[in-house]
């Protein structure tokens, strides 16, 4: 498989059509080799248009492509910036964070994924992420306060606790709600308290140990 010739449709084909569209992002993601990250047997999949499985105690998925450059995208990293993942997975996004970033903490909850991303990102040259096994829906009070922080994951709403472990103007990125309403949606940190957007639909898989949605009751 030429895997150059596979981003580069993917780039074209997939997000620039996806609008896609921050120059910083499209380059990241032709340096950062996203076959590497995927299970070997898989990396025909590497560059498809949908979730690739990743194994683990409790079958962890990486996300769509578009979904992950969008997700990217919408954070608008910084250089200078400490940013903190919640679920690591491959340590796909882990990479394209670290990218765009100072630092980055990320918390992967199954161990055997937590070691899987440390080798996929030593192989990769990533020496900005350091992956930490446990739960990161209390956050890393450790390290904080971050000035972005990605949630990889569906949550059924952020836990008030990792919104209060941004900086005055953070942001957080994650995906709230239950399938199929799912929204993609950007809280910041302001004077007042918290703003909320939505940036897009979309449906990916639930962090482990995170509550579930309410179901509709009619």
């Amino acid at each position: 498989m030429n895997f150059e010739q596979a981003r580069f449709n993917m780039i074209e084909q997939q997000l620039r059509p996806g609008k896609v569209l921050n120059p910083g992002v499209l380059e990241v993601l032709h340096v950062v080799k996203r076959e590497e990250f995927v299970p070997p047997a898989l990396r025909r999949l590497a560059f498809a248009d949908t979730e690739v499985p990743l194994g683990g105690t409790q079958g962890a998925r990486m996300c769509a492509p578009i979904v992950e450059a969008l997700a990217l995208q919408a954070l608008a990293m910084e250089k200078h910036e400490n940013v903190l993942e919640i679920g690591t997975g491959s340590g796909y996004m882990a990479a394209l964070l670290g990218a765009h970033a100072d630092h980055v903490w990320s918390l992967e909850i199954d161990p055997e994924l937590a070691e899987a991303a440390r080798a996929n990102l030593r192989r990769a040259g990533v020496t900005n992420v350091v992956v930490e096994a446990g739960n990161g829906l209390s956050g890393l009070a450790a390290h904080a306060p971050f000035d972005a922080i990605m949630v990889s994951g569906s949550v059924a709403k952020v836990p008030r606790v990792l919104l209060d472990q941004l900086k005055p103007g953070g942001r957080l990125f994650a995906f709230e709600g239950a399938a199929p309403a799912m929204e993609a949606v950007l809280y910041r940190r302001n004077a007042d308290g918290f703003s909320r957007v939505a940036v897009f639909e979309t449906v990916v898989a639930p962090l482990r140990d995170a509550e579930p949605a309410p179901a509709f009751v009619f």
